[in-house]
Parts: C-alpha cells; structure tokens; sequence
C-alpha cells in the first residue's frame, strides 16, 4: 500500500487512527501496541499476503536469537544471526544477480530463478542486524516481544525507512508517549504528511514523464538531442529529489499522528556544499548505519589514510548495490566512493594553504555548491539509467557529443522544452532557497534528537509552523491540490525507493 494513494488515504489510515484514539482514551498501552502492530502487518500484506509470512518468521527468529545473546553474549549466535539476515536478503535480492555473472564467466545456462523481491526487506533486515548487533554490545537490556515487533513492522517506516535503531523507537512504545498533546501531534502529523504528499505527487510526478521518455530512449539505443540529455538527467535529480523528500515528510508525519518521532533521514541535501556533507543531508539513516555496523568494524579511519580510503570504497561500494542488483547501482556506489576519497584528499592538501583564504567564502561556497551538484547529477544517472549503453548516451550528449538524432526525437523534445525549463527553475527556487519541512517544523521537535541531528546543519528560516488557522489553509490546499493530481494521474506511482 503507498501513502499517496486512495486506499491508504481514504480505507487504511482513518480507522487505523480512530480505533488508536479508543484505545488511546481507554488507557491500555500493550492494547495500543497490538494494534498498530495488526494494522502495520495488514498494510504490509496489502502488496503480498505471501510475503508476510517471511516478515512475520523474520521478526520472530531474530527476536529468539535476541534472547539468546542477550543470555550468554554468544558471538558465534551473532555470527549466525547477522549471516543468516544476510543470506536470505542475498537470495531474494542478488540470486538472479550472481545467476547472471556467473553463466558468462564458466559458460553455465543456470535458469533465471522466479524469485519476486520482497517488499522492504532491506530495510527491515538492516534493522534487525543492528539490534542483534546492540543486544551483543550490551546496548539493549531487555525488550518485550510486542515492542520488538512493532520496532520493525511499524506502517509509517517499514517500506522504505528511515532505517530505524532501537534507540529511537522502542523507548517511544509506552502510553505516556500515545498519550502526549494527540491535537497537537495530530496537526504536526497532518501538515507533515500533506507537505509530503504535495512534494510526492506534484512535484515529483510532476517531471517523471520527462524521466522515462530520456531515459527510456536512451536505453533503447537511440542517440538523445544535447538538450534533451540534460532535461533528463534535471528531471530525475528533481524527481528522486521530491519522491524521497515527499517519503521522508509523509513518514514523519505519520508516525507522529501517533505520538512517535522517527529519526532524521532528509535534510536538503542539494544545498550541500562537498560530497561529505552531502550524504550527511541524503538518506542519512543508511549512512549512518553504513558508518557505525560497516565502515567503523572495518577499520574507518584509525588505520592510516590508504586503509581509509579502502574502507569508504568498499562502504560506498556496498552501499551502491544495497539498492539494486544491477551494476549501475555498483558504478554508483563506486563513483560516490570515488568522490568521497577526492573530498577527503582535498582537504587534507588544502588545510594548510593560506590562499584560499583571499577567495571571497561566498564565492568558495557557490562553486564548491556548484561542483559538488554536477558531481551527483552525473552519479543520478548512473542510479536511474537501466543500462550502461543507456547511461553513457546521456552523458555523451550532456556533453555535446550526441550521435545522429533522429528528426522524429528533435520534435518531440523542442514540444515540452520550454515547459520543462520552466519547471526547473520553479523547484530550484524550493530546492535551493525554499526552508525544508524540519526546518519549518523546528518548535515542536519533528524528529528524535533534533539538535545533535541537525548540528552545524541547521539554519533558522524567515517564517516557521504553528498551529493557526492560517496553516490549517495552507496544508489542507496542499493535500487537496495533490489530490487532484491523483486523481489527474490516472495511475498510481510508487515511490523510488520502493524498489530497494
């Protein structure tokens, strides 16, 4: 089930929100839990009944396995939890994958298995890894198993995150929490959600059309018109830009209607001014469990510079192909670690040079804003090209270096140019000059940790929410306006990272 659609809006959420304020009203904390628990495996089975049996067998087998670590600190059951996580999001994800490299290689003709991906499995196997990673370390005391359930199947995060840790959720499950400030939370959940909702359907599926026609062309085989390439590549680096924004916003929101705050996943991330600080703004929960469970039990930083760069290539690498097996999210992850190992070389070279200094810090950060943009807008269409062929006609033709276009392509691109220029330079205003959903919600906390999530990163914008009439209007011709948008779709669009 997807947020922006019907089903969700008008059949799932409201009941699933007026049976919560019974039992909210009746005082009974576990009858909370269950519910939402209940409810959170419905809209789990929605896409595939069949696939909840394995949610359900891999929530209880690592909550046993919680058990007996948290018994005897058992490494060798660690070992066994995480590689036995590990080996069934391999066989549902990459079998076919490894199928294909290896037939090739030892001239095999092994079938292509019928396996169909299950729906959030990389998120909730994350998840999983990393309690039985802190039920090792001694991070976790005790934990019932409604609690634990909930942690993991909870609706509002399960599909596509943010990748949750203990920490954040599980202290949240009690009834002072269920309880707390409901027409307050409720009107916080509600502006969240419709924000979200607007950026998802409007904005985002707003340029897709111009997506799939660029990169549907190209991966046919067909040479792209220079312009058209670059209408392209904008287009999905708006597109993933507001899908994931949208997710993220919706997420927040929704579980907030319930009293719980969910961790930071999306903070502008286009306003980045180096790579570093980019994948500190864009799904920040991934890279921070690609940080704490990979890249510092590889070594991180204390072994020398050479050992470093090794490690966030190998990190960014695997982070790459988390979410696809395909070797265009591979060459992703590769180009990401590349530029990391350049930002890091370049401020070790540059620490010390006194020159920098004359260049107006304007300046410095307009073109390290500049070169950091085009750096993942060339990455962007690595992530969402089918092919390698498909990939490099693109950026051959950003580059001025398209082949013969076919006079049919020209007409059709020069039909919505102008339209799509002008698109551009509405969500660039957003993007760029526009504050971001924490931002506008800052007064009333909508994450966990909000001052040591935000940091050095946080900015205090113009104007801000509150509870008025006036942002009642504001949000409810957001929601309606995106309505209208859906119901103008005709077909129902999941979100990007559905897919991962």
């Amino acid at each position: 089930m997807v947020f922006s659609s019907f089903e969700f809006i008008y059949l799932f959420l409201p009941p699933v929100l007026g049976v919560f304020l019974l039992l909210r009203w009746l005082g009974t904390e576990r009858g909370i839990i269950w519910w939402l628990i209940v409810a959170s495996l419905a809209f789990y089975a929605w896409w595939s009944p069949v696939h909840l049996v394995l949610l359900i067998s891999s929530v209880v087998i690592n909550f046993a396995l919680h058990r007996v670590i948290l018994a005897n600190r058992s490494k060798m059951v660690l070992g066994i939890g995480i590689s036995g996580n590990l080996a069934t999001l391999a066989y549902f994800k990459y079998a076919n994958f490894l199928v294909d490299m290896i037939n090739p290689l030892f001239g095999n003709e092994l079938p292509v298995l019928s396996i169909v991906l299950p729906l959030a499995i990389s998120f909730f196997t994350f998840q999983q890894i990393s309690f039985l990673y802190d039920t090792y370390k001694g991070d976790i005391a005790d934990c019932d198993f409604s609690k634990y359930c909930l942690f993991v199947v909870f609706f509002p995060q399960l599909i596509a995150g943010p990748i949750v840790l203990q920490k954040d959720t599980i202290p949240q499950f009690r009834l002072t929490v269920f309880q707390n400030r409901i027409f307050l939370n409720l009107a916080i959940g509600g502006t969240l959600f419709g924000i979200g909702l607007f950026k998802k359907l409007v904005f985002a599926d707003g340029v897709a059309p111009m997506v799939n026609m660029v990169f549907g062309l190209a991966d046919s085989g067909e040479a792209v018109p220079m312009e058209a390439a670059w209408i392209g590549a904008l287009s999905y680096t708006f597109q993933i830009y507001f899908d994931f924004s949208g997710y993220c916003d919706m997420a927040l929101g929704l579980a907030r209607m319930f009293g719980i705050r969910l961790p930071i996943n999306f903070y502008s991330p286009y306003k980045a001014t180096s790579i570093v600080d980019f994948w500190r703004r864009w799904h920040i929960t991934l890279s921070r469990f690609l940080r704490d469970y990979l890249y510092i039990p590889l070594g991180g930083n204390k072994k020398g510079p050479a050992r470093r760069y090794v490690n966030l290539m190998a990190t960014m690498v695997l982070g790459g192909l988390w979410h696809g097996a395909a070797w265009t999210f591979v060459f992703w992850g590769f180009l990401h670690g590349l530029y990391l190992i350049i930002n890091h070389g370049w401020n070790m070279m540059t620490k010390d040079m006194t020159a920098m200094a004359y260049v107006p810090l304007q300046i410095r950060r307009i073109l390290a804003q500049a070169i950091t943009m085009l750096a993942v807008i060339v990455a962007w269409v690595f992530f969402r090209a089918e092919t390698f062929n498909g990939a490099s006609t693109i950026l051959l033709s950003m580059a001025g270096l398209e082949g013969s276009v076919d006079t049919r392509v020209w007409r059709d691109f020069l039909a919505v140019s102008a339209s799509a220029w002008v698109q551009f330079a509405g969500l660039g205003l957003v993007v760029f000059f526009m504050p971001n959903s924490i931002e506008l919600m800052r007064r009333y906390r909508p994450i966990t940790e909000m001052a040591a999530s935000l940091g050095s990163k946080f900015r205090e914008p113009g104007f801000v929410w509150k509870p008025t009439g006036r942002w009642a209007f504001a949000s409810s011709a957001m929601v309606l306006t995106a309505l209208v948008q859906l119901y103008m779709l005709g077909d129902m669009t999941e979100f990007i990272y559905f897919n991962f």
